[in-house]
């Protein structure tokens, strides 16, 4: 009796066994049902639009601000140098990496290489005093001025880097489209998410006459939100699509190779984002 039952156990664990690997072979997980442990990076370029800004400028001779000063980018267009080793920082640009802390969230570091160019011979308010006025053919009258390339050029093109790091839910909707897509061919993603970061830009400078000035100084912070849309093809390759918007403080920008000389800007930044990238464990 006990031998005939030890039979019967022993025939029902290997049937058990051999039907469990049957369907593990036949429904294997697909590798796109978790996120946990996966690693990503992209690279992609982007567009700017910035807010007025009132700029003060200060120095030993000088202290004046400058009203409602408005800015753009600087876009490269579709361009080989997005590619290009030796040329990639010509164009604006992202650049991140990030890690699946759970299937949904992650955190991730980053580089927004955006360009900020001030737009010149605009006329604005300013208030304050700096040497020699008048002779930089900016016309000083009625507590305006034009922004003549004599009197200021102000660029961060190379560039105004919002160095971040970032934390973002991401969500598969894939089902939402279509209800039998193997999402191991293609999964539609919809991410969210928040960032912090540092701005450590290259600021392009010449004012009031002085030599210019063109070197890296980290000047100030930003914060920012994101939307994006992402498409993972064959289980390792995205393009992810992002709109981003944020605030940038910068209390300590660089203008001459004279210490005593600085400005300071605050502004809010809408972007878009292209991106290529892959994920993948390690």
């Amino acid at each position: 009796m006990k031998q005939s039952f030890l039979v019967v156990v022993l025939t029902f664990c290997v049937f058990s066994q051999y039907t469990f690997s049957q369907e593990t072979v036949e429904n294997p997980e697909k590798y796109t049902a978790h996120n946990k442990g996966k690693f990503y990076i992209f690279w992609g370029g982007n567009r700017e639009s910035y807010s007025k800004s009132d700029i003060h400028f200060k120095g030993n001779d000088y202290d004046f601000t400058l009203y409602d000063v408005e800015a753009h980018d600087k876009p490269k267009g579709w361009h080989c140098d997005y590619i290009n080793p030796a040329r990639m920082t010509i164009p604006q640009t992202n650049l991140r990496i990030g890690y699946f802390i759970s299937d949904h969230y992650n955190i991730s570091i980053g580089v927004d290489h955006m360009k900020y160019v001030m737009y010149q011979d605009k006329r604005v308010k300013y208030s304050g005093y700096y040497p020699n006025q008048g002779t930089y053919n900016e016309n000083p009258s009625s507590n305006e001025l034009t922004l003549d390339e004599d009197f200021l050029m102000f660029e961060h093109t190379d560039g105004l880097n919002y160095v971040n790091t970032e934390f973002s839910r991401v969500d598969d909707i894939t089902t939402l489209f279509s209800k039998t897509l193997n999402t191991d061919k293609l999964q539609i993603n919809v991410t969210e998410g928040l960032g912090v970061g540092l701005l450590y830009p290259k600021t392009n400078t010449t004012l009031l006459g002085k030599d210019r000035y063109d070197e890296f100084h980290i000047s100030g912070y930003g914060l920012s939100a994101k939307a994006g849309l992402n498409l993972t093809f064959f289980k390792y390759f995205f393009i992810q699509t992002e709109l981003k918007g944020g605030y940038i403080n910068m209390n300590d920008i660089r203008t001459t190779s004279d210490s005593a000389d600085h400005a300071e800007q605050s502004f809010w930044f809408a972007q878009t984002v292209f991106a290529i990238g892959g994920i993948f464990r390690i």
